[in-house]
């Protein structure tokens, strides 16, 4: 090992290569630095339950450690990855009890391997009850607990209110209990200024800094007329730049139902396909609501873990539905801008942050969505072209995953 060698500890994300905001980023983050000596990844990875980690639908994975027949360790993009093992009754508790378990491993990890000034990132605000005793830890070991506070968790449409209760709790916990607070978006840092300023340690101010979430600008590496590619359209009935797109996790906040009504109510000629993890007991909801299968254009594609592949589906989209509305600097948005012409966003702060005038919004108001989609369908080339140089010099300005992950890499090594 490198004798400046700073070892990260990741904490939050399920798997690697899967839709999610972190999954996205700490794949990006271990691909980008897997070359740097300075900087030894440690990733923890769910085992088994909802969007548990596979492995082998990822290329280049190596020094598979295995206990009892299953992958216990691994390594990917030079990064040491983990598995965490998760009761299943647990319910919508699982996600606590991992991070929980996740933070003790690496903890255990750092004793056993004497490391020194380690630094645990841990994304997403579930464990605040727990937070002092990790962050005491930690800090004994030398180390310092780095924070993503995501988005307002506690503002999900999918929690009851004594669950938001917690979410609001938690977050406050972890803000106190952190060195660092990491925001992926400007919003988002204000936010936890106005909220938890004073109330740090020892009536300090939380210490934060902004850094956003990466995308490409490139173009697939996959051509026209790739055989993958082909096939992938005449399974799913589509044909280059007659579909509009949606990519992104299958839940309530993401405005599907809107989306799909919206589009149902519109006179489009083209198809809505949709690439999601679907979530059956949502997908019945949203059928006795909508009755969308008997509109032929609203198709769900299933999942799409080829990277290569999604960049070219992004690229031949006519347009991009981009629905999500609780969060900071969304990933699908990004690379939506990056790889398609046209974006459609849901308008609220955090989507004109990132967009700004390089996409066109709508309100959640009936009929909104649809009338953008007809005016879209009308649009020229030249207008189309202009959306698209305006999307790519936006990202390449703000967003590109180099600049991104040079940001991380200066922090860490700080």
């Amino acid at each position: 090992m490198h004798k400046d060698m700073q070892n990260v500890f990741l904490v939050g994300a399920k798997s690697l290569g899967a839709y999610g905001g972190y999954e996205t980023f700490v794949n990006k983050l271990t691909e980008y630095h897997q070359n740097d000596k300075r900087i030894k990844y440690h990733v923890a990875c769910k085992a088994n339950g909802d969007g548990c980690m596979d492995e082998t639908k990822l290329e280049g994975v190596t020094n598979i450690i295995k206990k009892n027949g299953e992958t216990k360790e691994f390594t990917y993009h030079n990064a040491r990855c983990f598995k965490i093992g998760i009761p299943e009754k647990l319910g919508p508790a699982q996600a606590i009890y991992y991070d929980i378990k996740a933070l003790s491993e690496c903890c255990k990890y750092i004793a056993n391997n004497h490391i020194k000034h380690p630094i645990v990132y841990i994304m997403a605000c579930r464990i605040g009850p727990f937070m002092k005793y990790f962050y005491k830890k930690i800090h004994r070991y030398g180390g310092k607990v780095y924070l993503n506070p995501d988005g307002h968790e506690w503002m999900r449409a999918k929690w009851s209110v004594p669950v938001r209760r917690y979410w609001k709790l938690s977050e406050q916990m972890m803000v106190k209990w952190s060195d660092l607070v990491i925001c992926d978006s400007v919003n988002i840092e204000k936010y936890i200024h106005a909220c938890y300023d004073g109330e740090g340690i020892k009536g300090k101010n939380p210490k934060t800094t902004f850094i956003a979430y990466g995308a490409e600008t490139r173009k697939s590496k996959l051509s026209d007329d790739d055989e993958k590619l082909i096939q992938w359209y005449k399974s799913k009935g589509l044909k280059p730049n007659e579909y509009y797109l949606v990519v992104g996790r299958f839940v309530p906040e993401n405005n599907y139902e809107i989306m799909i009504k919206e589009f149902m109510r519109s006179h489009s000629k083209k198809n809505f396909a949709i690439i999601t993890n679907v979530n059956d007991k949502f997908l019945t909801e949203l059928e006795q609501k909508l009755h969308f299968k008997k509109d032929k254009r609203i198709k769900f594609v299933g999942t799409v873990y080829d990277q290569e592949l999604l960049m070219k589906i992004r690229e031949n989209a006519y347009g991009y539905f981009h629905g999500h509305e609780v969060g900071g600097t969304n990933p699908s948005l990004l690379e939506a801008l990056g790889s398609t012409n046209l974006n459609l966003l849901l308008d609220v702060g955090f989507n004109w942050e990132v967009a700004e005038n390089a996409a066109f919004y709508w309100k959640k108001n009936p009929g909104d969505l649809s009338k953008l989609i007809d005016k879209s369908d009308e649009l020229d080339q030249q207008e189309i072209e202009k959306m698209e140089k305006k999307a790519k010099q936006r990202i390449k300005k703000a967003y590109s995953w180099e600049f991104i992950c040079n940001r991380y890499a200066e922090e860490f090594m700080k």
